[in-house]
Order: structure tokens, then sequence, then C-alpha cells
């Protein structure tokens, strides 16, 4: 069973249980709520819910690693370096509701 959800303008595919980095989400009392759900897989294959949604409770937040972006003109004796790092929030997925029916992790 897994779900298909969006958030922070990326699309991820997502099962209970699952460790996911995404973009920064401020969620309240630890758990964040997706109600993007874009498929949910089941027994009839991939189907695009009426009410789903997927519940996720927060580990973490930091930064990614640092990216550097180059640029460079030749002939022009010009370079410029420049870092950019990620704000990302660590999620656990908890559960996947779908057309009233909730699947978890396995504990």
């Amino acid at each position: 069973m897994y779900a298909v959800i969006r958030t922070g303008g990326k699309q991820y595919r997502v099962a209970p249980g699952d460790v996911v980095k995404i973009e920064s989400v401020a969620g309240t009392d630890r758990t964040v709520e997706f109600s993007d759900v874009l498929a949910v897989s089941g027994e009839a294959g991939l189907a695009k819910p009426s009410s789903a949604r997927v519940t996720a409770e927060i580990l973490g937040e930091g930064r990614g690693d640092k990216l550097l972006v180059f640029h460079f003109k030749r002939k022009k004796q010009y370079k410029k370096l420049q870092g950019h790092r990620q704000n990302y929030t660590e999620i656990r997925i908890k559960a996947i509701e779908a057309d009233g029916q909730t699947y978890t992790a396995a504990s």
C-alpha cells in the first residue's frame, strides 16, 4: 500500500513507516497532515480516491548538503562561486486514509 502526495512543489511516493525528507513544513504537535493526495494503490491497482489524506510525524528539521553554483564567462576574467543549502523537514509516515479505510505501518 502506498500513496503519491504533493508538497513543496514536488511529488513523493510514500508508504506507512517510510522516512522522507521534504521541503520545510510547519506542523502542529509534531504531526503534519497531507490532503493533496494524487493517487493511492489498492487491490484494484492505482486510483485517485475521492477523499484521502496522509498523516505523518515530524522527526526533525535541518539543512541539506551545500550545492556549489559556479558562474563562468570565458575570455572576460569573470568567475563567481555561490553556495546554497536547502531547508528540509524529516517525517515518518504514520497512516494513509483513503475512502474510509486506514492503512498503518506494521509495528
